[in-house]
């Protein structure tokens, strides 16, 4: 007898990061890391859990969406949603009274996130393996069939995606075999914080390098000279050799994006980071013209895969960040990094935060074992921050992800990390 999700909660999860400045930057200066959390509970065998991400205040009003969504799949046999996975991203994001504020964007959508991604987690964990396994040896018709295509297919066709995954499949289990021998390549932001002091910077930076890190990401956009006297000091300690990339998180206007880069460029960057506002994909496009050989990358704030596909036609990036959180899990994932294979843009994901390096490793590993079938150009983003509070935490090892061997999706966190952190009640907060 098949599975049935029988209730669904939801916790609100945030952590006082804003204590210690961790995940400080120009846009979001003393962020509190959250979760807005969900568990789909079934009558037998394993719950899924998911989450998405937000950085404190406001995270209750996703938790309400969360439950909103989820009440579209209580009752349902587990057995036929995995049997079509891609019906069950258009029902969840698909209501007609729920998406009142767009096809698939706002609070609703990352919402929708949570929920999918909770469902992908109670997939693996019926199925006996981890979800990026789970994905990188499913049949390339499974895979297109993942997609709703109806606002993507001006761009990459689905017969097209086939025949590029198909292309592919010759080479997947070497490439698997790989992956499980040495890891997907990562960088690291853990110690480029704005908040951080010049000193501990330095520190970070050298213990950074003892253990095996070459590609190192810092936090602009403050005050440019500020800016300056960091990256003087992150390259001074890097050497002229490691890769540098520098984050302004929107905060500067497109002319304004040009000129602080221009100060920047003798401390050769390989790419700067949302130079502008995530919507703006004609300033995108012009920033990347003009800071060149300095590349644009973008995409932790881009709401859905509409936007993804305008960024990709307009040249306007150089480098696709994806989240597993804004946008609407796996399907939605896969559908950009086979419109960014097509385009020749290399996914760098955005991970950081909490829980968001712990799912995205997830569509790295499938990126490179079933969609792109390279590493050139790729890395993934590392901060070592609040793994602790998961059941199946990241690894790394020499500056590489390795992948999980759990099954699931890798966000099931511990009870004890929930409660104590729940907002207002737990204790971590209680105090205040």
């Amino acid at each position: 007898m098949s599975a049935r999700i029988t209730h669904v909660t939801t916790h609100d999860v945030r952590f006082p990061t804003s204590r210690t400045l961790d995940g400080s930057d120009a846009m979001n200066q003393a962020p509190d890391y959250s979760a807005a959390y969900v568990v789909l509970h079934v009558d037998h065998g394993p719950d899924g859990h998911g989450m998405t991400f937000t950085i404190g205040r406001g995270n209750e009003i996703c938790c309400s969406a969360i439950e909103a969504l989820g009440a579209l799949l209580v009752g349902r046999e587990v057995e036929g949603l995995f049997a079509d996975m891609g019906a069950v991203w258009k029902l969840v994001t698909g209501d007609s009274q729920l998406r009142w504020t767009g096809p698939e964007k706002g609070v609703i959508h990352l919402a929708a996130a949570a929920v999918i991604n909770a469902v992908w987690d109670m997939y693996g964990k019926h199925a006996g393996q981890p979800v990026w396994r789970l994905l990188a040896t499913m049949a390339p018709a499974d895979m297109v069939a993942l997609v709703d295509w109806r606002y993507l297919a001006d761009a990459l066709r689905p017969e097209e995606a086939l025949e590029r995954l198909q292309d592919k499949a010759p080479g997947r289990a070497a490439r698997l075999a790989e992956m499980e021998a040495i890891g997907y390549p990562a960088y690291t932001t853990s110690a480029g914080w704005l908040g951080y002091s010049d000193d501990k910077i330095k520190a970070l930076m050298r213990a950074a390098l003892a253990d095996g890190w070459t590609h190192f990401k810092m936090k602009v956009g403050a005050n440019i000279e500020d800016d300056v006297r960091r990256a003087a000091i992150i390259r001074g300690e890097i050497g002229p050799d490691r890769f540098l990339m520098m984050d302004a998180n929107q905060v500067w206007g497109v002319e304004e994006a040009i000129s602080n880069m221009a100060r920047l460029a003798e401390f050769d960057p390989w790419w700067i980071e949302e130079p502008t506002s995530p919507d703006d994909i004609l300033g995108h496009a012009r920033i990347a013209r003009e800071v060149a050989p300095i590349k644009v990358a973008t995409g932790e704030h881009c709401h859905n895969a509409v936007m993804f596909k305008q960024l990709l036609q307009a040249n306007a990036i150089s480098f696709c960040q994806v989240d597993s959180c804004r946008l609407a899990g796996p399907n939605e994932i896969l559908a950009v990094m086979l419109m960014a294979d097509k385009f020749g843009v290399p996914v760098c994901p955005h991970a950081g935060g909490v829980g968001l390096c712990e799912l995205i490793q997830h569509m790295s590993f499938v990126d490179y074992i079933a969609v792109s079938g390279t590493l050139e150009n790729r890395v993934l983003e590392f901060v070592d921050h609040l793994h602790e509070h998961f059941v199946d935490p990241v690894r790394t090892k020499d500056g590489r992800y390795l992948p999980p061997e759990r099954p699931g999706f890798s966000v099931e966190m511990k009870p004890e990390s929930v409660a104590r952190h729940t907002f207002p009640s737990g204790a971590e907060w209680a105090a205040e």
